[in-house]
């Protein structure tokens, strides 16, 4: 077969969900408005039909092709996850279309007879680029080119801007997502620039020839080219705007509290994976034979991680609006997950010892609990707009003690308490630095401390709250009727007390998902000859 045909066969998922968010946004423009109001049904089917083709593609047996990076175990998990998660912010944000002033003018009856303004209609967009973007995380995971990540970040990225913008019918989204924007820009220009200097050093963009340049070289001089270690510092700062890590994080707060609540819960996970699925691809180029990064990329990930984590957390301390708090939450729970890319692959494939395995279960643990709160504080407005503040959680328990008990476990899962996954995520992701960088890990457990004053306070907020009066400006916030959104935070705190309690599963998918090597097998290695030449050309 031809290898670029061969390769489109293991992109199924990925053309299933292109397919699906261009046939939203030509749905969303449809004159009648039970058609138009599908667009949640077709991306909901986009999502299952991918998550199905992203099975079948696992198997070579199935479709009689052998398995190629682009379906590693890696992708495999990360697609599958993607669905799942994805299935549920759909969940979350269904309905956020219909409360926007444009969808409102675009049904108007207009003078001329007309019930359908198509040009002011955001329905199709907004679904459209919700599958754009998690498509783009799924390319991340089955990237096998330096050209091929960076068009994957941003698609990604890009989609999110605009999402952001149209979500709220307030000035402040708008500026939330100009931020976002310009940001992201500088991020990009950082770790493009990475990329050049990574080709330059090494002559490659491809992973398998990067990788065979740097052991080459590591054999030679014991040592990475510094062209190749300057190239990755710039590729990780620039990646972290996507992670919301030190020093890119600043962005974070302001853009959660202004973008919309379930659009919100999207940022906090999406970008979030596609950049810490990206480090590890990354890192697995320059790791030395036993593993081990080099000792300038370690001092950079520890720095950041550090900085990162007690931000946050001292950030999210001094915070009343609970969307800011989550924002400052997420800067904290990425310094974590830096923590967990330090650690050496055991060549064992020992889950205890395999960092990579680490981060990947801790996403999922992390996207859970992260998106079960954003759930219930969508469920709850204030005079016709969002309801962001710890006071407007007050008294949640005895208005909705279902939504109170999912805060409840969701909050308990982000700071780490058994038996909730997050638990389960944190052992995992701490336990394979303990040896090598317990100065990181204490800070973490003290910063998984201080965490626990902020969350706690929302809890407190719930069940020993008094709710203010009803009506005028400090009115209390009502429970609005969205059993979407409802039915995903009670499957999101289903599922953080499901995989808390039986995670080995899980643990074992992510472990055998970063097998030592698996991220950059079966890609086509270059000639020695070719990697000698370079080398040659590098001194």
């Amino acid at each position: 077969m031809n290898p670029m045909l061969e390769k489109l066969v293991f992109l199924w998922p990925e053309i299933i969900m292109l397919t699906g968010g261009v046939a939203c946004m030509l749905i969303g423009l449809a004159s009648k408005a039970a058609v138009r109001k599908s667009t949640v049904g077709v991306a909901a089917g986009t999502l299952i039909v991918a998550g199905a083709a992203v099975v079948v593609c696992s198997d070579p047996t199935i479709i009689g092709v052998e398995r190629l990076v682009g379906v590693s175990q890696l992708a495999t998990f990360v697609k599958l996850a993607v669905v799942a998660v994805g299935l549920l912010l759909l969940m979350v944000a269904a309905r956020v279309p219909e409360k926007l002033l444009a969808t409102f003018d675009s049904e108007r009856p207009t003078a001329d007879g007309q019930t359908f303004d198509p040009a002011l209609s955001v329905r199709g967009e907004f679904f459209g680029f919700f599958l754009f973007s998690l498509t783009g995380l799924m390319l991340c995971a089955g990237a096998t080119d330096l050209v091929w990540l960076f068009l994957a970040l941003e698609l990604v990225s890009l989609p999110t801007y605009v999402m952001i913008a149209i979500s709220r019918d307030k000035l402040r989204a708008q500026e939330s997502a100009v931020k976002y924007f310009f940001l992201g820009a500088l991020a990009v220009a950082i770790f493009l620039y990475g990329f050049a200097l990574i080709y330059g050093a090494s002559g490659f963009t491809e992973f398998g020839g990067i990788r065979a340049y740097v052991l080459a070289e590591f054999d030679a001089t014991q040592r990475i080219a510094p062209l190749m270690l300057v190239g990755m510092v710039l590729a990780i700062v620039g990646i972290a705007f996507k992670i919301a890590a030190a020093p890119m994080q600043f962005y974070a707060a302001d853009v959660y509290e202004g973008a919309a609540t379930p659009v919100t819960a999207f940022l906090a996970f999406v970008p979030k994976a596609a950049g810490f699925v990206s480090l590890i691809l990354l890192l697995d180029l320059v790791r030395s034979p036993a593993g081990e990064l080099p000792a300038v990329i370690t001092l950079l990930i520890s720095i950041m991680a550090a900085v990162t984590m007690t931000y946050g957390n001292v950030m999210g301390l001094l915070q009343t609006n609970v969307k800011r708090m989550l924002g400052y939450s997420s800067i904290a729970h990425s310094g974590y997950m830096l923590v967990g890319l330090l650690a050496a692959t055991n060549l064992n494939g020992d889950t205890l010892t395999n960092g990579a395995a680490a981060v990947l279960f801790y996403l999922v643990a992390y996207g859970l609990g992260n998106l079960g709160a954003f759930a219930v504080i969508g469920c709850l407005e204030r005079n016709g707009d969002e309801a962001q503040t710890i006071d407007d959680l007050s008294g949640l328990s005895r208005r909705n003690p279902v939504l109170a008990g999912i805060l409840l476990i969701c909050m308990l899962s982000l700071i780490g308490l058994p038996p909730m996954v997050g638990f389960i995520g944190k052992i995992y992701l701490f336990s394979p630095a303990v040896h090598e960088h317990l100065w990181l890990v204490i800070l973490a457990v003290i910063n998984s401390a201080i965490s626990a004053v902020y969350y706690l306070r929302v809890t407190a907020a719930c069940y020993f709250g008094e709710p203010p009066a009803t009506g005028g400006p400090e009115g209390a916030s009502e429970i609005v009727d969205n059993p979407p959104r409802r039915a995903a935070a009670l499957i999101a705190a289903i599922g953080a007390i499901a995989i808390g309690l039986g995670a080995n599963w899980l643990v074992d998918a992510a472990r055998d998902a970063t097998i030592p090597g698996a991220r950059i097998q079966n890609v086509k290695k270059p000639e020695a000859t070719k990697v000698a030449e370079i080398r040659q050309l590098g001194r």
